[in-house]
C-alpha cells in the first residue's frame, strides 16, 4: 500500500481546552504532563459521542472543554466552530483514590529526580503507567454509553483529570 492510499483514521478531538484555577499553580512535572497529554490528544485520539435511541451522536471533530466544577468532571463537547453539542458530567468520587495516588507518585518522582536516584525514578514511572491504565479503564467505564474512547485517549484524559484536580 502506498503512502497516499494509507487509511486515514479521523481523530475525534481536534482541540482540548482545560479550565481551572489549579492550572496556574502547577509544579513543573505536572505542567509537563499536562502539555504532553494535550499535545498527544490533539495529534491522535479516538473520541466519539454516543447517540441515543432518539438521535444519533453528533459527528466529530470536536473541541473538548474539560474542567472540574463543584466536585464533578465536566466534558463540555463542542463542534469545530466551538458551539455546544453535549455536556457529559461525571462524579469525581470514583477517581479520588487514583488521583491521590497519582499526586503521591508525582511527588515521589520529583524527590527522586532531585536526589538523582535513577532506579527509583524507573520504578515510579512503572507505577505511573499502571496507575494510568487503571484510570483509563475507569474513565472508559464511566463514559460508557456517553462517549466512545480508546485506551490511549483515556490514558491521556486521565492525566488531564489528575492535573485539573490538583490542590497545591
Amino acid at each position: 500500500m502506498s503512502e497516499d492510499s494509507a487509511p486515514v483514521h479521523p481523530k475525534g478531538l481536534d482541540r482540548v481546552v482545560l479550565a481551572g484555577e489549579a492550572l496556574t499553580r502547577l509544579n513543573p512535572l505536572l505542567d509537563a504532563d499536562r502539555a504532553q497529554a494535550v499535545a498527544d490528544l490533539e495529534f491522535e485520539n479516538q473520541f466519539q459521542l454516543c447517540g441515543t435511541s432518539e438521535r444519533a451522536g453528533a459527528p466529530g471533530p470536536y473541541v473538548l472543554h474539560l474542567s472540574v466544577q463543584e466536585g464533578r468532571l465536566v466534558f463540555d463537547v463542542r463542534d469545530a466552530a466551538d458551539e455546544p453539542l453535549q455536556m457529559l458530567v461525571l462524579a469525581l468520587g470514583p477517581f479520588r483514590g487514583l488521583i491521590k495516588d497519582y499526586q503521591l507518585l508525582v511527588d515521589s518522582h520529583m524527590l527522586a529526580v532531585e536526589e538523582g536516584r535513577e532506579q527509583r525514578i524507573q520504578a515510579i514511572d512503572m507505577g505511573r503507567r499502571g496507575l494510568h491504565n487503571e484510570g483509563a479503564a475507569l474513565l472508559r467505564e464511566r463514559l460508557d454509553g456517553k462517549a466512545s474512547i480508546d485506551h490511549e485517549t483515556a490514558r491521556r484524559l486521565f492525566t488531564l483529570v489528575c492535573v485539573l484536580h490538583q490542590r497545591i
